[in-house]
């Protein structure tokens, strides 16, 4: 399937034309001094809140902060900005986020919200419409928990509009997807085709396949849809990469890349055509595994990439109740979730990687889940001497209280993303119950416990937009203040402690804590400016934050008034 942008929505081909300019942001090389003056400034050390009023730097590092007011002799050798009283904070870092699935949802239909089966079926037949050469129809977002029945959708609603054209809708967890018929036939799925190991196939009452596939099975559809060219996928990665840097993101870790797109990623980094810095995290099922692995940790010259990481996932999503648990859910009994790897594999991954000098990334969302990673972690860590790695748990979304305190103590990093908290919240409960719930996305115990956090999004799973998760992180509230305390408030963070998560706590998880996450002399000079003070407005506000400008290695890569 050739891509081209006249296929595309409009926003995805304006984001192309704006990317080329970004590609100076990795040269750094200007000896120019650029003083910023007039700033309210944050950003956080050691834990603690820093106020500054003016920034000097020199090409793509920091020179200096300034409390007072820039000596006369400063400011003649220097290009000085007058930021008129702006809030400045350091590049704000997306722990686990997945890119390539950013900038393909830019040309996909959006079905995130959708308050009906009805409804996403008609957004679907809107998008087709305005797109009517796609050979596919693919989008993402429903999520049946916000629908009146609760319940799956079926192939039925989408085989009234496309009869013949394949569809294949992706749950808002991306752990769940909904096909048509005709996508089903081209998959040469029927009555006779069983379930993965892994995954589950949803199926109506007569024995036929509903249409929804859980987690391995996804891939019974996926593995029809033709695979994206290396060339697509760097236009891809470029158009979202750009998209990244207007929300404010100037690194962003990228959970699970294949070896097609760590090609596309390269060859981005050798044009110096990266506008955003990526951490890469090497997928462990990718054909390529093996030869990845016994190749090292890959760090680009340009300090815009680096794939130093490996994602590996152990279990499914809470919302399509696909989180191994070890109790069965409260709300289906019989059912527990699903493991998507064998004790044996699981560990077979992680120890190659360990061997290999990589850091261990493994999605664990259910307490069972969540046990057996740390168990294996313990064991694996112990084995290969590789503690410093600064291994990780993407999501630790449902643990046991026992387990909270063997992130510390084994030196594991809880990637958490905040906006699963205030998504999940009417729907978490009924999941696992008034029990369990204690250690679900336990921010203020893992804290407490001296486990380092790092935040992220999950993007597109979430909004990309990191001032969402800054403001669950300290409120715990949707964007309508609900419930007026906040859900389960006692887990709330301090706005520092959240500005930490999004930048010192989120470049240690990356081993860049000497290069990036805080303003400081010595450090790269990655910023933003913003038109809201969220230290001193009102948290409910957050959300609403909007990035004026976007700064990577001392020079603009975006202006909302160019």
């Amino acid at each position: 399937m050739k891509i081209t942008t006249r296929l595309w929505p409009q926003n995805l081909a304006i984001l192309l034309s704006l990317s080329t300019p970004l590609s100076a942001a990795v040269t750094g090389e200007s000896t120019q001094i650029t003083v910023i003056n007039n700033l309210n400034g944050y950003t956080v050390n050691q834990g603690e809140l820093v106020t500054f009023t003016a920034i000097q730097f020199t090409g793509n590092k920091i020179d200096k902060l300034f409390t007072t007011q820039v000596p006369e002799q400063v400011a003649k050798k220097a290009r000085v900005i007058d930021a008129d009283g702006k809030t400045m904070l350091p590049g704000l870092i997306d722990a686990h986020g997945h890119v390539l699935g950013w900038g393909l949802n830019l040309m996909r239909t959006n079905l995130r919200g959708s308050q009906s089966e009805d409804e996403a079926v008609t957004r679907t037949v809107k998008f087709r419409k305005l797109n009517p050469k796609l050979n596919w129809v693919q989008g993402r977002g429903w999520n049946q928990v916000l629908w009146p029945e609760q319940t799956f959708p079926t192939a039925a609603a989408l085989d009234k509009h496309f009869p013949d054209t394949p569809v294949w809708l992706r749950r808002v967890d991306g752990h769940a997807g909904w096909a048509n018929s005709a996508a089903m036939k081209l998959a040469g799925i029927d009555r006779d085709t069983k379930s993965p190991k892994g995954g589950e196939i949803i199926r109506t009452k007569a024995g036929m396949p509903s249409g929804v596939f859980i987690d391995n099975a996804m891939s019974l559809i996926s593995k029809a849809i033709p695979d994206l060219s290396v060339a697509e996928q760097e236009t891809v990665l470029k158009a979202a990469m750009t998209d990244l840097a207007r929300l404010g993101l100037t690194s962003v870790h990228d959970a699970g890349v294949s070896s097609n797109t760590i090609a596309a990623y390269k060859n981005l980094a050798n044009k110096d055509e990266m506008p955003i810095r990526v951490y890469g995290m090497v997928a462990a099922g990718d054909p390529n595994f093996a030869s990845i692995m016994a190749r090292g940790p890959y760090h680009h010259d340009s300090g815009m990439l680096d794939f130093s990481s490996v994602k590996i996932s152990s279990d499914g999503a809470l919302g399509s109740r696909g989180a191994a648990l070890i109790e069965d859910y409260s709300d289906l009994h019989g059912h527990k979730g699903l493991l998507l790897h064998s004790d044996k594999q699981l560990k077979s991954y992680m120890l190659t990687a360990m061997k290999a000098g990589f850091q261990v990334n493994t999605h664990a969302i259910g307490d069972h889940a969540n046990k057996l990673v740390l168990d294996s972690y313990e064991a694996l860590i112990k084995q290969t001497g590789t503690k410093a790695l600064r291994h990780r748990v993407e999501h630790a979304q449902i643990l046991r209280l026992v387990d909270i305190p063997r992130f510390a103590e084994l030196g594991v990093v809880a990637s958490m993303q905040a906006t699963h908290a205030t998504s999940d919240k009417n729907m978490a409960e009924d999941r696992v119950g008034s029990n369990r719930i204690k250690g679900a996305y336990a921010w203020h115990k893992l804290l407490k416990a001296n486990a380092v956090i790092a935040a992220g999004s999950d993007f597109p799973v979430e909004s990309a937009n990191p001032f969402f998760g800054l403001h669950a992180s300290v409120t715990r509230q949707d964007h309508h203040n609900q419930p007026a305390q906040g859900w389960y408030p006692d887990e709330k963070m301090t706005m520092t402690q959240a500005l930490n998560s999004f930048t010192v706590a989120a470049a240690y998880s990356a081993h860049q804590e000497n290069t990036i996450g805080q303003l400081a002399p010595g450090m790269n000079a990655d910023f933003i400016l913003i038109d809201h003070d969220l230290v001193k407005d009102n948290p409910q506000t957050i959300w609403q934050t909007r990035v004026l400008e976007t700064w990577i290695n001392g020079t603009k890569v975006f202006d909302i008034e160019p």
